[in-house]
């Protein structure tokens, strides 16, 4: 049985290091961390695709190269050819209810109004998704993100203070995910949700 991780962001060189790309970031430091492979680009699912391990399970690592809205359509053509193989599936992406520098693990919950996450859950539905949120709101700005415009605020970039706290939290992320695969979700949540 395999664990696919898919991290969630938007194709292209004009949306790298933006907010939203947390989930592209977070995937690529896992296959780097475990020396997965370079991703390949697989059209049949229009996603790049990196094949590893991590602690003796079996990993596909998966960043949909649909936009962001359109993640689901991605994901469902990967299960729909491999559904009988995997036991996990894990998401990785960015939120704008959570403070830069915090991660939350949560499973089988709503998309919290999450483009990219509603998009899968309506594609593939939500019975054990394992999420794991990675707050990218500036902290001065968090109680009020909600009335700023949270679309345009996705698409910005870290400052260099944010970017040394994301490159720290995506470390976090990284070890997170060993523990997800090496001691389960109730686990790993009560270690790294506190």
């Amino acid at each position: 049985m395999k664990t696919i991780i898919i991290g969630l962001g938007n194709p292209g060189k004009k949306f790298e290091n933006t907010r939203h790309n947390v989930g592209f970031e977070a995937v690529n430091r896992i296959a780097g961390n475990f020396q997965f492979p370079i991703f390949n680009f697989q059209s049949n699912f229009n996603a790049e695709i990196s094949k590893g391990e991590i602690s003796g399970n079996k990993v596909i690592l998966v960043k949909p190269q649909t936009y962001m809205n359109e993640s689901g359509k991605s994901v469902k053509k990967i299960l729909i050819k491999i559904k009988d193989q995997i036991s996990n599936i894990i998401v990785i992406h960015d939120d704008v209810d959570l403070p830069v520098g915090k991660i939350k693990i949560v499973k089988d919950r709503g998309s919290a109004g999450h483009k990219g996450v509603e998009s899968i859950i309506k594609a593939v539905g939500n019975e054990n998704l394992i999420r794991v949120r990675i707050g990218i709101a500036p902290r001065h700005t968090c109680a009020l993100v909600h009335r700023c415009k949270a679309e345009k605020m996705v698409l910005k970039r870290f400052s260099k203070e944010e970017q040394k706290i994301i490159n720290q939290v995506i470390y976090k992320t990284a070890e997170a995910i060993d523990s997800l695969l090496k001691n389960g979700a109730e686990k790993t949540m009560n270690e790294y949700n506190s």
